[in-house]
């Protein structure tokens, strides 16, 4: 279970941390016979990963953050480290014991980056776990993932909900200025501005809003307006034209 920060405490008043925390609250408390698990999808940026970090620690959820390169037994150890139980030598004797162990808590599972199981086809060992536990199951990933898992009838057939993460808005830079840019107040036209240019990404948003922070720091401000930033950059996120050899 993630640990409990200042940092994801801040970001609560996001619109996809709002966002999530009302889907796995839904499931949760869904009417007996409907089916437990979800997907809350978006591209990449859109803070998902920050939102179920936050929802762990609000829910006391179990997380797990899906890597690339993980097989089944890999992907079964890495929820058996975070409910705290000692990994049996089979696969299936390890869906057995997290089963057994969500069923026993009723706290939600969420999984990060679930892509990765429909990639390498390991998905079924979350619906096995679902089945078994009856518990709240969320998975999380990208924009595509509700697409992908529709090949797998059995498991898209027992969402509950599809939700995707929202691009980020003025309230959001408002929300994360005190955090990326403690102590300098942002005039109105430039978070629209950097809103704009960060192509609404919350992780644009949050390195821009670093950028601003450097940027009244070398000068001695406490306030930033559209005038003051003139033609500094800001992150795009574009990658750079390709330099020219020198002679």
């Amino acid at each position: 279970m993630a640990e409990d920060t200042g940092l994801y405490n801040s970001v609560a008043p996001l619109r996809n941390v709002a966002a999530l925390v009302a889907l796995i609250d839904r499931v949760q408390k869904r009417a007996v016979g409907l089916p437990g698990m979800a997907t809350f999808y978006g591209p990449s940026g859109y803070g998902k990963t920050t939102a179920s970090v936050y929802a762990a620690n609000r829910f006391q959820a179990y997380q797990v953050q899906v890597k690339s390169v993980w097989t089944g037994r890999k992907f079964c150890e890495a929820i058996l480290t975070d409910l705290g139980v000692q990994p049996r030598r089979t696969i299936a004797d390890m869906v057995d014991q997290i089963s057994e162990e969500l069923a026993r808590t009723g706290r939600p599972l969420l999984i990060d980056e679930a892509d990765h199981l429909v990639a390498r086809n390991m998905i079924e060992i979350v619906r096995d776990i679902y089945e078994s536990s009856g518990a709240a199951v969320i998975l999380i990933g990208e924009e595509l993932l509700p697409q992908k898992l529709q090949k797998w009838e059995r498991v898209h057939g027992r969402m509950l909900d599809w939700v995707g993460a929202e691009p980020g808005c003025l309230a959001d830079v408002s929300h994360l200025a005190p955090i990326y840019c403690r102590g300098v107040d942002l005039g109105d036209e430039l978070k629209q501005y950097l809103l704009n240019v960060s192509q609404r990404s919350i992780r644009r948003i949050c390195i821009n809003l670093e950028r601003v922070r450097e940027f009244a720091a070398t000068r001695g401000l406490d306030r930033v307006e559209m005038a003051d930033w003139g033609k500094a950059d800001f992150f795009t996120g574009e990658a750079p034209a390709p330099r020219r050899k020198l002679a």
